[in-house]
């Protein structure tokens, strides 16, 4: 007699399950034998008893908005494994690059983790199409020096968009007077942050109530970022050393000052291609640049 279509489906259950489970025990067991320890994941609550700071800008912990608000980022960041292995990884690369910039503009080490807020440390675009590590439009970049058009976008120029980024920062710090409000400024805009404090009477960016959530967000995951990089082991992070992402120091650099009509054939002209080209100079945009200024450029290459 046929079976029903209900016991033909717990009859496929059943196999399906024994199987699950003969794999279980297989992938538990060394072949002699002996059981395999798996590694132990624990999902914990974060510890906010202790102090957190912001470019020596303390947070106010006794508040328990400012506890609530970022103990949030706290475990976003913390249980966001794969972005933030990926910030650790990068940093190693960028951070030998942004770190002396940030000490010769004279602004605080901390800003780093901005950089990391903004971009995850990578070339990327947003949808309102700020691009780079620093996240720049092409408004602000233009106001900072930056060169953006169809065959140069400087806001690639790590080292450039850095030493923007500690201009940007420190006049916005000047004018609101503290380094918190300066990062809000930096995902708000200026003008919005001095309004609404002015209107809300507020003395820091603590006491603001901000329509824009990503805003009043911000400065907390950047003091969230910091805590989990500047402490991977307390957070159960653990990243070998020979796994990190290694700086680009070794190259050579040579000097454009004329057109160049395809960056492929100059890439083999000197040793290399077009990948590696555009790997070391990313805010090369096109694959030529007409330069009819006569501009000076330095373009590395690698070794």
């Amino acid at each position: 007699m046929e079976m029903s279509k209900n016991v033909r489906i717990l009859l496929i259950s059943n196999v399906f399950f024994a199987a699950m489970l003969g794999l279980f025990f297989a992938s538990s067991f060394k072949g002699d034998g002996e059981k395999v320890s798996s590694p132990e994941q624990v999902i914990r609550s974060i510890n906010l008893d202790k102090d957190f700071d912001f470019c020596g800008e303390k947070l106010p912990m006794g508040n328990w908005d400012v506890r609530q608000r970022l103990d949030a980022e706290l475990l976003r960041n913390v249980y966001f494994h794969s972005q933030t292995i990926l910030a650790v990884k990068r940093a190693n690369a960028l951070f030998p690059v942004i770190e002396p910039i940030l000490k010769e503009e004279g602004v605080p080490n901390d800003l780093k983790y901005l950089a990391v807020a903004e971009s995850a440390l990578s070339n990327a675009i947003s949808p309102a199409g700020a691009r780079g590590v620093w996240q720049f439009m092409k408004g602000a970049a233009d106001g900072y020096g930056l060169e953006v058009n169809s065959e140069v976008d400087e806001r690639y120029h790590l080292e450039k968009a850095t030493h923007a980024a500690c201009k940007y920062l420190r006049k916005e710090k000047e004018r609101l007077g503290s380094w918190t409000l300066a990062a809000a400024a930096y995902n708000g805009g200026p003008g919005r942050i001095g309004e609404e404090m002015e209107k809300q009477r507020a003395k820091s960016f603590y006491e603001l109530n901000l329509a824009a959530d990503e805003t009043m967000r911000y400065p907390f995951r950047i003091v969230a970022i910091k805590e989990v990089m500047e402490h991977p082991d307390l957070y159960e992070y653990a990243i070998e050393k020979e796994h990190l992402y290694p700086p680009l120091t070794e190259y050579k650099t040579v000097e454009v000052n004329k057109a160049v009509a395809n960056w492929g054939d100059f890439a083999r002209e000197h040793g290399t291609n077009y990948r590696m080209l555009k790997l070391y100079n990313p805010w090369l945009v096109d694959s030529k640049m007409t330069n009819k200024t006569g501009k000076t450029y330095k373009i590395r290459l690698p070794k």
